[in-house]
Protein backbone atom coordinates (compact mmCIF):
# COMPACT_ATOMS: atom_id res chain seq x y z
CA UNK A 1 0.00 0.00 0.00
CA UNK A 2 3.16 2.48 1.06
CA UNK A 3 4.40 1.84 -2.42
CA UNK A 4 1.62 2.03 -4.45
CA UNK A 5 0.81 5.68 -2.56
CA UNK A 6 4.72 6.81 -3.05
CA UNK A 7 4.09 5.90 -6.78
CA UNK A 8 0.98 7.89 -7.28
CA UNK A 9 2.62 10.66 -5.43
CA UNK A 10 5.24 10.83 -7.18
CA UNK A 11 3.27 10.67 -10.77
CA UNK A 12 0.86 13.29 -9.10
CA UNK A 13 4.00 15.32 -8.51
CA UNK A 14 5.37 14.95 -11.90
CA UNK A 15 2.14 16.12 -14.02
CA UNK A 16 1.35 19.25 -11.43
CA UNK A 17 4.76 20.58 -12.42
CA UNK A 18 4.13 19.57 -16.29
CA UNK A 19 0.82 21.34 -15.93
CA UNK A 20 1.85 24.20 -13.72
CA UNK A 21 4.51 25.25 -16.17
CA UNK A 22 1.33 26.00 -18.65
CA UNK A 23 -0.75 27.19 -15.81
CA UNK A 24 1.43 29.89 -13.84
CA UNK A 25 2.80 32.51 -16.68
CA UNK A 26 -0.59 32.17 -18.56
CA UNK A 27 -2.64 33.09 -15.59
CA UNK A 28 0.20 35.61 -14.57
CA UNK A 29 -0.23 37.71 -17.62
CA UNK A 30 -3.43 37.41 -18.25
CA UNK A 31 -4.48 38.56 -14.82
CA UNK A 32 -2.47 41.64 -15.20
CA UNK A 33 -3.71 42.22 -18.42
CA UNK A 34 -7.17 43.12 -17.26
CA UNK A 35 -6.00 45.67 -14.94
CA UNK A 36 -3.86 47.49 -18.20
CA UNK A 37 -5.24 49.15 -20.83
CA UNK A 38 -4.94 45.99 -23.02
CA UNK A 39 -7.67 44.38 -22.42
CA UNK A 40 -10.56 46.96 -22.25
CA UNK A 41 -8.64 47.77 -25.97
CA UNK A 42 -9.93 44.01 -27.10
CA UNK A 43 -13.34 44.20 -25.72
CA UNK A 44 -13.51 47.31 -27.79
CA UNK A 45 -12.22 45.86 -30.90
CA UNK A 46 -14.92 42.96 -30.13
CA UNK A 47 -17.99 44.72 -29.64
CA UNK A 48 -19.06 45.47 -33.15
CA UNK A 49 -19.71 42.10 -33.51
CA UNK A 50 -21.69 41.30 -30.19
CA UNK A 51 -24.93 42.36 -32.30
CA UNK A 52 -24.85 39.02 -34.64
CA UNK A 53 -24.66 36.95 -31.57
CA UNK A 54 -27.86 38.34 -29.79
CA UNK A 55 -25.88 40.56 -27.32
CA UNK A 56 -25.00 43.95 -26.34
CA UNK A 57 -21.99 45.68 -26.28
CA UNK A 58 -21.40 44.94 -22.63
CA UNK A 59 -21.43 40.99 -23.21
CA UNK A 60 -18.05 41.70 -24.88
CA UNK A 61 -16.38 41.98 -21.17
CA UNK A 62 -17.99 38.53 -19.86
CA UNK A 63 -16.71 36.57 -23.30
CA UNK A 64 -12.97 38.18 -23.06
CA UNK A 65 -12.72 37.60 -19.02
CA UNK A 66 -14.47 33.94 -19.56
CA UNK A 67 -11.97 33.03 -22.11
CA UNK A 68 -8.91 34.59 -21.18
CA UNK A 69 -9.58 33.39 -17.17
CA UNK A 70 -12.45 31.37 -16.20
CA UNK A 71 -16.11 30.98 -15.77
CA UNK A 72 -16.08 32.60 -12.38
CA UNK A 73 -14.09 35.55 -13.73
CA UNK A 74 -17.23 35.89 -16.18
CA UNK A 75 -20.05 35.17 -13.95
CA UNK A 76 -18.53 38.67 -11.77
CA UNK A 77 -18.68 40.37 -15.23
CA UNK A 78 -21.94 39.23 -15.81
CA UNK A 79 -23.74 40.10 -12.96
CA UNK A 80 -22.19 43.70 -13.08
CA UNK A 81 -24.57 44.56 -16.10
CA UNK A 82 -28.00 44.44 -16.47
CA UNK A 83 -28.51 41.76 -19.26
CA UNK A 84 -31.58 40.04 -19.98
CA UNK A 85 -32.19 36.30 -19.83
CA UNK A 86 -31.87 35.28 -23.40
CA UNK A 87 -28.50 37.02 -23.39
CA UNK A 88 -27.13 35.39 -20.07
CA UNK A 89 -28.60 31.99 -21.83
CA UNK A 90 -26.02 32.66 -24.92
CA UNK A 91 -23.52 33.86 -22.79
CA UNK A 92 -23.95 31.06 -20.35
CA UNK A 93 -23.66 28.77 -23.55
CA UNK A 94 -20.79 29.88 -25.41
CA UNK A 95 -18.95 30.36 -21.94
CA UNK A 96 -19.56 26.83 -21.76
CA UNK A 97 -18.04 25.50 -24.78
CA UNK A 98 -15.06 28.23 -25.11
CA UNK A 99 -13.60 29.33 -21.11
CA UNK A 100 -10.19 29.18 -19.78
CA UNK A 101 -9.60 29.14 -23.38
CA UNK A 102 -5.48 29.68 -23.11
CA UNK A 103 -4.67 27.38 -19.93
CA UNK A 104 -6.99 24.66 -21.48
CA UNK A 105 -5.92 24.88 -24.68
CA UNK A 106 -2.40 24.47 -23.90
CA UNK A 107 -2.84 22.12 -21.12
CA UNK A 108 -4.37 19.98 -24.10
CA UNK A 109 -1.83 20.39 -26.24
CA UNK A 110 0.82 18.18 -23.49
CA UNK A 111 -1.10 14.99 -25.03
CA UNK A 112 0.07 16.18 -28.80
CA UNK A 113 -3.24 17.40 -30.12
CA UNK A 114 -2.96 20.92 -31.71
CA UNK A 115 -3.34 23.52 -29.55
CA UNK A 116 -4.65 25.81 -32.44
CA UNK A 117 -7.64 22.56 -33.42
CA UNK A 118 -8.68 22.83 -29.74
CA UNK A 119 -9.13 26.26 -29.59
CA UNK A 120 -10.66 26.78 -32.91
CA UNK A 121 -13.10 24.04 -32.18
CA UNK A 122 -14.58 25.82 -29.19
CA UNK A 123 -14.82 29.39 -30.50
CA UNK A 124 -15.94 27.72 -33.55
CA UNK A 125 -18.95 25.83 -31.13
CA UNK A 126 -19.27 29.24 -29.01
CA UNK A 127 -19.87 31.05 -32.23
CA UNK A 128 -22.18 29.10 -34.08
CA UNK A 129 -24.58 27.83 -30.53
CA UNK A 130 -25.11 31.96 -29.64
CA UNK A 131 -25.88 32.64 -33.71
CA UNK A 132 -28.57 29.61 -34.06
CA UNK A 133 -29.91 30.40 -30.25
CA UNK A 134 -30.07 33.48 -31.29
CA UNK A 135 -32.31 33.08 -34.46
CA UNK A 136 -34.47 29.85 -33.03
CA UNK A 137 -35.08 31.54 -29.36
CA UNK A 138 -37.60 34.46 -29.60
CA UNK A 139 -38.36 34.77 -26.20
CA UNK A 140 -36.25 35.51 -22.87
CA UNK A 141 -36.71 39.61 -23.04
CA UNK A 142 -37.47 39.97 -19.51
CA UNK A 143 -34.60 41.57 -17.22
CA UNK A 144 -32.16 38.32 -15.62
CA UNK A 145 -32.33 38.48 -12.06
CA UNK A 146 -29.20 37.62 -9.74
CA UNK A 147 -30.58 36.83 -6.96
CA UNK A 148 -27.75 34.93 -5.21
CA UNK A 149 -24.22 36.69 -6.16
CA UNK A 150 -23.03 40.00 -6.43
CA UNK A 151 -20.67 41.16 -7.77
CA UNK A 152 -17.26 42.78 -6.35
CA UNK A 153 -14.35 44.29 -7.90
CA UNK A 154 -10.64 44.86 -6.59
CA UNK A 155 -9.31 47.71 -6.95
CA UNK A 156 -5.53 48.02 -7.33
CA UNK A 157 -3.46 51.06 -6.69
CA UNK A 158 -0.73 50.55 -9.16
CA UNK A 159 1.93 48.25 -10.74
CA UNK A 160 3.40 46.80 -7.38
CA UNK A 161 -0.38 45.97 -6.32
CA UNK A 162 -1.11 44.63 -9.76
CA UNK A 163 2.16 42.15 -10.26
CA UNK A 164 1.32 41.48 -6.87
CA UNK A 165 -2.39 40.02 -7.42
CA UNK A 166 -0.94 38.48 -10.70
CA UNK A 167 1.14 36.23 -8.55
CA UNK A 168 -1.22 35.55 -6.48
CA UNK A 169 -3.82 34.54 -8.50
CA UNK A 170 -1.10 32.49 -10.34
CA UNK A 171 0.14 30.65 -7.63
CA UNK A 172 -3.74 29.64 -5.91
CA UNK A 173 -4.30 28.37 -9.42
CA UNK A 174 -1.17 26.00 -8.81
CA UNK A 175 -1.94 24.88 -5.58
CA UNK A 176 -5.58 24.13 -6.58
CA UNK A 177 -4.51 22.49 -9.38
CA UNK A 178 -1.96 20.20 -7.04
CA UNK A 179 -4.68 19.71 -4.41
CA UNK A 180 -7.15 18.18 -7.06
CA UNK A 181 -3.70 16.16 -9.24
CA UNK A 182 -2.07 14.67 -6.71
CA UNK A 183 -4.70 12.81 -4.89
CA UNK A 184 -6.56 11.74 -8.32
CA UNK A 185 -2.78 10.17 -9.28
CA UNK A 186 -2.77 8.43 -6.50
CA UNK A 187 -5.94 7.17 -6.48
CA UNK A 188 -5.39 6.11 -10.18
CA UNK A 189 -2.37 4.57 -9.39
CA UNK A 190 -4.59 2.13 -6.63
CA UNK A 191 -6.99 1.61 -9.05
CA UNK A 192 -4.47 0.61 -11.49
CA UNK A 193 -2.69 -1.59 -9.75
CA UNK A 194 -5.55 -3.18 -8.07
CA UNK A 195 -6.90 -3.96 -11.43
CA UNK A 196 -9.95 -1.48 -11.23
CA UNK A 197 -9.31 0.36 -14.18
CA UNK A 198 -10.04 -2.80 -16.76
CA UNK A 199 -13.20 -3.32 -14.71
CA UNK A 200 -14.61 0.85 -15.13
CA UNK A 201 -13.22 0.74 -18.68
CA UNK A 202 -15.04 -2.32 -19.70
CA UNK A 203 -18.27 -0.95 -18.21
CA UNK A 204 -17.57 2.40 -20.22
CA UNK A 205 -16.58 0.34 -23.61
CA UNK A 206 -19.48 0.33 -25.05
CA UNK A 207 -19.91 4.72 -24.70
CA UNK A 208 -16.59 4.72 -26.25
CA UNK A 209 -17.29 2.42 -28.97
CA UNK A 210 -20.36 4.49 -29.52
CA UNK A 211 -18.30 7.72 -30.23
CA UNK A 212 -15.24 5.91 -32.18
CA UNK A 213 -12.98 4.97 -29.90
CA UNK A 214 -10.80 1.79 -28.08
CA UNK A 215 -12.01 1.69 -24.38
CA UNK A 216 -8.84 2.35 -23.02
CA UNK A 217 -9.88 5.83 -23.81
CA UNK A 218 -12.71 5.88 -21.07
CA UNK A 219 -10.99 6.68 -18.31
CA UNK A 220 -10.10 10.29 -20.10
CA UNK A 221 -13.37 10.54 -21.08
CA UNK A 222 -14.38 10.46 -17.04
CA UNK A 223 -11.72 12.73 -16.01
CA UNK A 224 -12.48 15.18 -18.27
CA UNK A 225 -16.41 15.10 -17.49
CA UNK A 226 -16.19 14.86 -13.92
CA UNK A 227 -12.79 17.05 -13.23
CA UNK A 228 -12.71 18.90 -16.26
CA UNK A 229 -10.31 19.45 -19.19
CA UNK A 230 -7.13 21.11 -17.56
CA UNK A 231 -7.22 19.09 -14.31
CA UNK A 232 -8.12 16.51 -16.41
CA UNK A 233 -5.55 16.32 -18.60
CA UNK A 234 -2.92 15.13 -15.99
CA UNK A 235 -4.86 11.51 -16.45
CA UNK A 236 -4.49 12.25 -20.17
CA UNK A 237 -0.78 12.26 -20.15
CA UNK A 238 -0.70 9.09 -18.12
CA UNK A 239 -3.43 7.35 -20.84
CA UNK A 240 -0.81 8.23 -23.90
CA UNK A 241 1.96 7.00 -21.64
CA UNK A 242 1.23 4.20 -20.17
CA UNK A 243 -2.65 2.71 -21.40
CA UNK A 244 -1.83 3.11 -24.90
CA UNK A 245 -4.50 5.20 -26.49
CA UNK A 246 -3.95 6.45 -29.71
CA UNK A 247 -3.49 9.10 -31.20
CA UNK A 248 -6.23 8.90 -33.11
CA UNK A 249 -8.16 8.25 -30.30
CA UNK A 250 -6.70 10.74 -28.31
CA UNK A 251 -8.15 13.26 -30.78
CA UNK A 252 -11.56 12.10 -30.82
CA UNK A 253 -11.98 11.95 -26.93
CA UNK A 254 -10.27 15.65 -26.83
CA UNK A 255 -13.11 16.69 -29.44
CA UNK A 256 -15.68 15.23 -27.42
CA UNK A 257 -14.15 16.89 -23.99
CA UNK A 258 -13.74 20.19 -25.92
CA UNK A 259 -17.44 20.28 -26.36
CA UNK A 260 -18.84 18.91 -22.92
CA UNK A 261 -16.10 18.45 -19.86
CA UNK A 262 -16.75 18.97 -16.15
CA UNK A 263 -20.32 18.74 -16.64
CA UNK A 264 -21.53 18.93 -13.58
CA UNK A 265 -19.26 22.11 -11.95
CA UNK A 266 -19.49 24.19 -15.24
CA UNK A 267 -23.33 24.14 -15.51
CA UNK A 268 -24.36 24.29 -11.89
CA UNK A 269 -21.81 27.60 -11.77
CA UNK A 270 -24.91 29.17 -14.07
CA UNK A 271 -27.81 28.45 -11.79
CA UNK A 272 -27.84 31.71 -9.89
CA UNK A 273 -28.40 33.54 -12.58
CA UNK A 274 -31.48 32.40 -12.88
CA UNK A 275 -30.94 30.59 -16.59
CA UNK A 276 -32.68 27.11 -17.34
CA UNK A 277 -29.24 24.95 -16.66
CA UNK A 278 -30.77 21.74 -17.99
CA UNK A 279 -31.21 22.85 -21.14
CA UNK A 280 -27.44 23.68 -21.11
CA UNK A 281 -26.57 20.67 -20.13
CA UNK A 282 -28.62 18.69 -23.22
CA UNK A 283 -26.93 21.39 -25.57
CA UNK A 284 -23.56 19.93 -24.60
CA UNK A 285 -24.31 16.63 -24.07
CA UNK A 286 -25.72 16.43 -27.42
CA UNK A 287 -23.15 18.48 -29.35
CA UNK A 288 -19.92 16.68 -27.99
CA UNK A 289 -21.77 13.24 -28.72
CA UNK A 290 -22.51 14.30 -32.57
CA UNK A 291 -19.58 16.00 -33.28
CA UNK A 292 -17.49 13.26 -31.79
CA UNK A 293 -19.30 10.99 -33.84
CA UNK A 294 -19.03 13.04 -37.06
CA UNK A 295 -15.42 13.58 -36.46
CA UNK A 296 -14.74 9.51 -35.91
CA UNK A 297 -16.84 8.73 -38.73
CA UNK A 298 -15.08 11.02 -41.56
CA UNK A 299 -11.70 9.95 -40.07
CA UNK A 300 -12.28 5.93 -40.24
CA UNK A 301 -13.67 6.57 -44.37
CA UNK A 302 -10.48 8.08 -45.19
CA UNK A 303 -8.57 5.23 -43.36
CA UNK A 304 -10.34 2.62 -45.50
CA UNK A 305 -9.86 5.21 -48.57
CA UNK A 306 -5.82 4.89 -47.52
CA UNK A 307 -5.45 1.23 -47.02
CA UNK A 308 -7.84 0.57 -50.08
CA UNK A 309 -5.53 2.73 -52.15
CA UNK A 310 -2.67 1.38 -51.29
CA UNK A 311 -3.65 -2.44 -51.79
CA UNK A 312 -4.13 -1.10 -55.49
CA UNK A 313 -1.15 -0.08 -55.19
CA UNK A 314 0.99 -3.09 -54.09
CA UNK A 315 -1.36 -5.02 -56.79
CA UNK A 316 -0.77 -2.60 -59.17
CA UNK A 317 2.80 -3.11 -58.91
CA UNK A 318 2.96 -6.38 -58.54
CA UNK A 319 1.46 -7.14 -61.63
Amino acid sequence: MTGILNRGLQQGVQVTWTLGKVIFPITLIVTILQYTPVLPWVIKQITPFMKLLGLSGEAAVPLVLGNALNLYAAIGAIVSFDFTVKEVFILAVMLSFSHNLFIESAVASKVGVSWWLISGIRIALALTSAVLINLLWNGGGESAQYGLISSSETVLNGWNDILLQGLQTALVAIGQLALIVIPLMIIMQFFREKGWLNFISDKIGPFTRLLGMEKNTSMTLVAGLTIGLAYGAGLMIQAVEEDGVSKRDMYLALIFLVSCHAVVEDTLVFVPLGIPVLPLLGIRLVTAILLTMAVAFVWRRMENQKRKDAAHEHSYHTL
